[in-house]
């Protein structure tokens, strides 16, 4: 028997989260069994602690939990064995297929990575889906073409998970980061992770008739969508990119293709849960060497499985600063 937080619905068909003991027989289907040490909390997993499951559960009872790491305890599938270390990220894991808010996981082989080399698993779960996304966008803004000394690179939601970690890294390979907040108290967290202007979000919250504004931005992650992104594309520089990864704003984009085809402004579209494994590894490996150990120290906070109904509910309301690491055995 091991502890697992485990949503179940009413007669009413709406769903609440659960600490009970489960029986690993109860586990689905899969040729690795994981004994988890943490998880975390991202944008997703409030949709699925939600009463109705954010349009992402399918079935009931159901753990949650997109992301996790932990040790192998058993395994059909010869590229592990048993004590090796695994990170799992994506793959509709804690959306229709049990996750990691618990302290067991079976799932396919396929579906995990190695640890990487000089990271702990707490340190792998602090990144997470959200910061394992930032490394993809920032990938991708660099495939473009996107260097350094090309002017300042906007993040968008910068104080939450995945603009958190975006901010840091390329602080760290020694862009001009601009992180927009709509909380003033944020300020001070993002120039410790190494933001060198703050943008109110009221200045880019806002549509605009023009379509093509000031040249600013040498590239952007953008987490928030919506009338934000479509304010932001006017904004690029020439032949710059922006890394789409959220809709945090808005499922809508309301803009014309203006910046596209008088600027050759690009728009990235970022999609972590389905991404090859090669292009995992490139990431993984990329974030244990770009992504500064003591930033990612300082945006954690610690949590347990009991923790994780409120942490689901704020994060939905974006008051989650940065990344929750969720102890599983604690």
């Amino acid at each position: 028997m091991f502890n697992a937080l485990v949503m179940e619905q009413n007669e009413d068909g709406l769903a609440a989260a659960n600490l009970k003991q489960i029986d690993e027989d109860a586990l689905p289907e899969g040729n690795v069994t994981v004994a988890v040490e943490y998880s975390t909390v991202n944008y997703k997993d409030g949709l699925c602690l939600s009463a109705k499951g954010g349009g992402l559960v399918r079935k009931y009872p159901h753990v949650p939990g997109i992301d996790f790491a932990g040790t192998v305890e058993a395994s059909d599938d010869d590229r592990y064995k048993p004590g090796d270390k695994v990170v799992l990220t994506g793959w509709r894991v804690g959306e229709m297929h049990w996750g990691g808010y618990a302290q067991k996981a079976r799932v396919k082989a396929d579906w995990l990575v190695p640890l990487p080399t000089g990271l702990t698993t707490k340190q792998a779960m602090a990144v997470g889906t959200a910061g394992f996304t930032s490394m993809l966008a920032v990938m991708a803004l660099e495939d473009h073409g996107l260097k350094p000394g090309q002017g300042p690179v906007l993040v968008t939601g910068a104080a939450g998970g995945v603009g958190s970690v975006a901010t840091a890294i390329l602080a760290n390979l020694g862009y001009e980061v601009a992180g927009v907040t709509g909380r003033p108290e944020s300020g001070d967290y993002l120039k410790s992770l190494g933001a060198t202007s703050i943008v109110p979000r009221e200045e880019l919250n806002e549509t605009t008739k023009r379509p093509l504004e000031a040249e600013t931005w040498a590239g952007c992650v953008d987490a928030v969508g919506g009338d934000m992104l479509a304010r932001v594309l006017g904004q690029m520089k020439y032949g710059a990119s922006v890394s789409s990864v959220g809709l945090a704003g808005g499922a809508a984009l309301p803009a014309t293709v203006i910046p596209f085809l008088l600027r050759g402004v690009n728009l990235l579209g970022i999609d972590s849960v389905m991404q090859p494994y090669a292009n995992r590894l490139r990431a993984w490996e990329r974030i244990a060497k770009d992504l500064p150990m003591d930033k990612l120290e300082a945006m954690v906070h610690s949590a347990t499985l009991s923790d994780l109904p409120q942490l689901g509910a704020d994060i939905l309301k974006g008051q989650v600063q940065g990344r929750a690491v969720v102890d599983v055995n604690a």
